[in-house]
């Protein structure tokens, strides 16, 4: 194996894809019209996050991905809503990876999911 080379580029690897707000029928990124129900920047601590936790994903959102990904359209959550940019993020924060989106695919806006049809996590 080439030091260079990624372990997971190995044949016989398991590389599960990574989860995608892009949609790929319209060519746009998915971004939520709303916060939902259970918005982890909504006041109360409705997700019921650890102290300092949502400061932590603010900033490695800001340092990586430029987003967070609403946790109600995770796979987890059993939501119909494939996964979309949290608007809660959105709505505060603008990054550049954010700004590139918008510029050369542009959002398709799409309603958070309805917590009574969700698994809600345990």
């Amino acid at each position: 194996m080439n030091s260079l080379s990624d372990p997971a580029d190995e044949p016989g690897t398991d590389r599960s894809p990574g989860l995608s707000v892009g949609d790929p029928e319209l060519g746009k990124t998915r971004r939520l019209t709303r916060e939902c129900a259970t918005c982890i920047f909504k006041p109360g601590n409705p997700m019921h996050l650890e102290p300092g936790r949502l400061k932590q994903m603010v900033t490695e959102a800001r340092g990586g991905a430029g987003y967070i990904i609403c946790h109600s359209t995770l796979p987890y959550a059993g939501s119909p809503v494939p996964p979309a940019v949290c608007r809660g993020f959105a709505d505060r924060y603008r990054t550049w990876q954010l700004e590139v989106m918008e510029r050369l695919w542009g959002f398709v806006d799409v309603e958070p999911p309805d917590p009574d049809s969700a698994r809600t996590p345990e």
